[in-house]
């Protein structure tokens, strides 16, 4: 018997207890007797995300003056110091290599020419300190003559000096 009331007893004040959350709750947002009204305690915000940590800054590396140059413009000479044209443009692969080099050829004053490109490793960079210095071709002129023109969004036909190179991997 004892642990019947016991039981009863501990009953009725979980039911106090609900019902006393329960008018805590209607109380927060409704009217009181003098017309205001009680706002209900919000929990704590938590403290904003720390902000975004800033990137790190980029590598820099420093290259001479003399060690590195421009080569879109150049002019393109032959080992017999005979005028192929100048670089317009620079092929590179999916990986970012550079492959070839896409020269303006023949002409006069844009009339007449025609771009053909040529394996990277056919060039000579030895002297292009000065932005009139010419870069070198390994091929002579008429081999230059018998290349197929370049066309854009077309199998890329390279012309390379004697075994050197490999050719380029491209969808069908």
């Amino acid at each position: 018997m004892r642990a019947r009331r016991k039981l009863i007893f501990m009953a009725a004040i979980f039911t106090a207890l609900a019902v006393a959350a329960s008018r805590a709750e209607n109380e927060t947002s409704a009217p009181h007797v003098d017309g205001t009204t009680t706002q209900p305690v919000q929990p704590q915000a938590s403290p904003p995300a720390a902000a975004k940590e800033p990137a790190p800054p980029p590598s820099v590396t420093v290259i001479g003056a003399r060690e590195a140059h421009g080569v879109l413009g150049r002019d393109v000479r032959s080992p017999m110091d005979e005028d192929m044209g100048h670089i317009v443009d620079v092929i590179v692969d999916r990986a970012g290599v550079v492959r070839a080099a896409v020269i303006d050829f023949g002409g006069f004053l844009g009339v007449g020419s025609r771009k053909i490109v040529v394996d990277w490793n056919a060039l000579h960079f030895g002297r292009v300190a000065d932005k009139s210095d010419s870069i070198t071709l390994e091929l002579t002129k008429e081999q230059v003559n018998a290349a197929p023109e370049y066309k854009e969004d077309k199998p890329i036909v390279v012309l390379g000096a004697a075994g050197s190179l490999q050719p380029f991997e491209f969808d069908h």
